[in-house]
């Protein structure tokens, strides 16, 4: 099951967020040295934010793969999903107009399913 996380597509994936998750960090010190220096309440605001927005990341991410490690590896094959079809309703007992437009799009409806023939009118 974690062999699906060792593909060339996750391990880019792994690489990437831990770059990010490092550069959060880095950003976190700049802004630190910078607020330290004397920028002000928003530097000490976005000292403490960029840590925080690694972590949420790296959350986000673990989520991701958990998902990743639980999903049945079967459903993404095509014909695995079962698609139920209901006729649309006509509205049939309010405005005529209306109940011919409804009419019209069951019809456009039905040829593009395949259920009837292209000449029909």
């Amino acid at each position: 099951m974690i062999s699906r996380l060792l593909t060339p597509r996750w391990v880019l994936m792994h690489l990437l967020v831990a770059a990010l998750f490092v550069a959060t960090f880095f950003l976190g010190w700049w802004q630190l040295s910078k607020a330290e220096a004397g920028g002000g309440a928003v530097n000490w605001s976005y000292a403490l934010q960029w840590p925080l927005y690694g972590f949420m990341g790296l959350w986000f991410y673990v989520r991701m793969c958990r998902e990743e490690l639980h999903r049945d590896p079967d459903e993404e094959e095509p014909g695995s999903s079962l698609v139920l079809y209901q006729r649309p309703r006509i509205d049939t007992t309010g405005d005529p107009e209306l109940a011919a437009y409804n009419a019209y799009l069951a019809e456009l409806n039905e040829k593009a399913l395949g259920r009837r023939g292209t000449s029909g009118g």
